[in-house]
């Protein structure tokens, strides 16, 4: 039975196709999708601005293309919205803080944005993040927390709240985040969701307020495998706009998502990765690990160090950007989100550079695992979505920070920029807990191919909330 393209339930796939063969008009679709967002998103508070008569412009305008015999593109009239730090033209770029609703309006969308409507996919707004995206949560004090769709008592995490919540709760099929230590892939584990998290440099990231330029990357969330490789498609190629953008062609990943397991040899992460997690967390890897028929354990050495060295880099790279602004508006920000900034602003920088050499001999040692293996399983959060205003968790036995420790095992893993993707576990007796899918640089289609294998099974799945 074909999914009703104007649907919660429809996916980016069946609304391009659906659009791109006339049995429904793009503005039909988008009219939907901003009614939804009318009717549910006061509970979720994913959105901080819906920009509804563009949308409508766009639509109007694929659906005169599709009139005049023309292709629109692989993303027809699917609806998409972004995490408020990237540039949307007319707007001001908020980046989830109060003082930057000040900014001078953006002249000029994000590259993200302009290649996504390049693919025939229609801007629906700008969604709730965590301030400056240094946070784990996905609640701000200046727009209030995003609500997790799978219980609004809980939360998102973030930074992406608002992009995991919008497209968990069906508001549209595909978000855009960011990801620095774990932003995407904390919001898809809690969500619900499968998230991409790129190759660092594989994405352009112009026209985005940045958070740790030597970390962050930018990235999908959906309800589906194949909803990340269209528009991951659609974003990649290179852009002299960021000067870290690979020049690496693009790599056709939709057309790899039938290849199966075929060739893949998948190890599981150990030690590090199988302690300071809950048994759902330790259930969730299983799970997955058991139904690709993967025995093999690998360690990913010195973790614990890669860690704590991208927290260093991270409070530094992020302090130095903001000190101006921790100088003359200190009142402006979120307590908890300036004290860090303060105090990475403070850090020696001894530490700073013992922090990069250890990023480079952690990159050696990892990068050599993939001689052995295409693909490394390992959990995305140490448990389920805490409750929204939760300070402290008990994670085996040990009392830890909610805020600083739902990214224990997504941290290490950006430090370095290896392409991730998070998969999602649902589980009919409790709220979802998500998988890393971990591949080499530059081979998302490995981990995609993974996750699109796990999802044709039934073993990961995203139905809207």
């Amino acid at each position: 039975m074909s999914v009703d393209p104007t649907s919660a339930q429809a996916t980016a796939s069946d609304i391009a196709r659906a659009v791109r063969a006339k049995r429904v008009t793009a503005l039909a679709v988008t009219e939907a999708a901003l009614a939804r967002i009318a009717v549910r998103d006061g509970v979720f508070n994913a959105f901080t601005t819906v920009t509804a008569e563009r949308a409508r412009k766009k639509a109007a305008a694929i659906d005169a293309t599709i009139a005049a015999g023309g292709d629109p593109g692989p993303l027809a009239g699917a609806p998409f919205a972004v995490k408020n730090l990237f540039d949307i033209a007319g707007l001001s770029t908020l980046a989830g803080a109060k003082i930057n609703a000040d900014l001078t309006p953006a002249s000029r969308d994000a590259t993200l944005i302009e290649r996504m409507e390049e693919a025939g996919a229609v801007l629906l707004g700008g969604l709730n993040m965590g301030e400056y995206a240094y946070d784990f949560t996905g609640e701000n004090s200046h727009y209030g927390p995003s609500r997790n769709p799978r219980d609004p008592s809980r939360m998102t995490g973030g930074s992406s709240g608002g992009s995991g919540a919008a497209a968990a709760a069906g508001l549209v099929p595909i978000t855009l985040g960011s990801d620095t230590n774990g932003s995407i892939r904390v919001p898809s584990s809690l969500c619900g969701l499968f998230g991409l998290k790129p190759t660092y440099g594989r994405l352009s990231r112009a026209r985005s307020f940045p958070f740790v330029d030597s970390l962050d990357h930018l990235g999908p969330l959906a309800r589906s495998t194949a909803d990340l490789a269209l528009s991951f498609d659609a974003m990649q190629g290179p852009d002299e706009d960021d000067p870290v953008c690979t020049k690496r062609p693009p790599i056709a990943t939709m057309p790899l998502l039938d290849e199966g397991l075929g060739g893949l040899r998948i190890a599981v992460a150990g030690d590090y990765f199988e302690r300071q997690l809950e048994p759902v967390a330790t259930e969730a890897v299983a799970t997955v690990a058991k139904a690709l028929g993967v025995t093999r354990k690998v360690v990913i050495a010195n973790a614990a160090a890669a860690r704590g060295s991208a927290y260093v880099i991270t409070a530094s790279e992020g302090g130095t950007l903001h000190l101006d602004r921790l100088r003359q508006r200190p009142q402006d920000f979120d307590p908890d989100t300036r004290e860090r900034l303060m105090a990475g602003a403070l850090t020696p920088a001894a530490w700073y550079i013992k922090a990069q050499r250890l990023r480079r001999v952690f990159r050696a040692q990892t990068l050599k695992l993939f001689d052995e293996v295409d693909v490394i399983l390992a959990p995305a959060t140490p448990t389920t979505a805490p409750a929204l205003g939760q300070k402290m968790m008990s994670i085996a036995g040990v009392e830890m920070p909610v805020r600083a420790n739902l990214g224990i095992f997504t941290q290490p893993i950006s430090f370095i920029g290896l392409p991730v993707v998070a998969v999602p576990i649902q589980r009919p007796e409790g709220l979802p807990i998500g998988v890393q899918v971990i591949a080499r640089p530059f081979n998302e289609q490995a981990a995609l191919r993974v996750a699109a294998w796990l999802e044709k099974e039934g073993i990961c799945a995203a139905p809207p909330a």
